[in-house]
């Protein structure tokens, strides 16, 4: 088979993490129109500055710049994206379609999720299509990668993608999500990004957990900047499976006037650190939430260089 671009600019995710490397990822949340050079400011901004970027698929219902043309903009400019793929948008048919697309244009990494209801977004008159979900894509793509379609048609050319997936280690109770991270490993996933973790305790009871599951798989801290004491009080008291611990509460609360974004920063470089320091996963997955400029410095305070990791 030919493909469109036949090599890597950058060390792919699985390149990196089957290497042993501490991976970094950040995030790109493209934006609503065609205006797009706000977007490409933060791809050139971040491409050397973390492995790969992750490319939100209409994050949290609202319709955005698709994920797929902004991981080819990614790649066209030197980046690694990492394709999240939502089954809330699109039928197995339309998912598939894209999948061979994107293979076609040299991406090889895929997060896999489910996608969040239509009623938190924009278009509250849509129709969500959830014809697959999280565990049933991962399936279906390993099912491509053996040369078949969901159907059991066979492929004029097959896919192979680093498969990932999402886990939540704040959630109450957690058995739940372990056995969906279980059923997720068995469908398929190799790696994991996890949503949002604040109480670095509680995560480190989460990986001895997992790592009893299996040892193998791959598990990135997902870590969300904060940015404001009215930001903690909605994630607390609004979405599921965030958790922000007093003690972190209390640190931004008493952050001078005007502070706050740097001790948010601050924070944040401390949690890489002792993720690389007490080598708690084998990486970590920046959300900086239309922060992205300061993502540099979040890295520089946290003493990280990729290109000497």
């Amino acid at each position: 088979m030919t493909l469109l671009i036949d090599k890597h600019v950058k060390p792919s995710i699985q390149e990196i993490l089957e290497s042993g490397t501490f991976l970094v990822t950040g995030e790109i949340g493209p934006p609503k129109g065609t205006d797009i050079d706000e977007m490409i400011h933060h791809i050139d901004l971040l491409k050397d500055k973390v492995h790969a970027m992750n490319i939100t698929d209409n994050q949290s219902s609202v319709m955005r710049y698709p994920s797929l043309g902004t991981a080819l903009i990614i790649k066209e400019r030197g980046g690694e994206p990492n394709l999240q793929v939502t089954c809330r948008d699109r039928n197995r048919l339309a998912i598939e379609a894209d999948l061979l697309f994107a293979y076609t244009r040299g991406i090889r990494s895929v997060l896999c999720l489910t996608g969040d209801s239509i009623p938190v977004g924009d278009h509250k008159e849509a129709k969500g299509v959830f014809d697959c979900e999280s565990v049933q894509l991962l399936q279906i793509i390993r099912n491509m990668e053996e040369g078949k379609d969901s159907g059991g048609n066979e492929l004029q050319g097959g896919v192979q993608f680093y498969k990932g997936a999402i886990v939540t280690p704040e959630a109450d109770p957690i058995e739940p999500q372990m056995i969906k991270f279980e059923k997720k490993i068995e469908a398929g996933a190799q790696w994991f990004q996890t949503q949002a973790v604040y109480d670095m305790d509680n995560f480190k009871r989460f990986m001895e957990r997992a790592r009893k599951i299996n040892d193998k798989v791959k598990i990135c801290a997902g870590l969300v900047l904060l940015t404001s004491m009215g930001a903690i009080k909605y994630m607390n008291a609004n979405v599921p499976g965030v958790f922000v611990p007093d003690h972190l509460v209390k640190e931004m609360a008493e952050a001078p006037k005007g502070e706050a974004l740097n001790t948010g920063i601050r924070i944040m470089a401390r949690q890489i650190r002792q993720c690389i320091d007490e080598k708690l996963c084998d990486g970590v997955h920046i959300m900086a939430i239309g922060k992205e400029d300061v993502v540099p410095r979040i890295l520089e305070e946290a003493g990280v260089d990729i290109t000497k990791m």
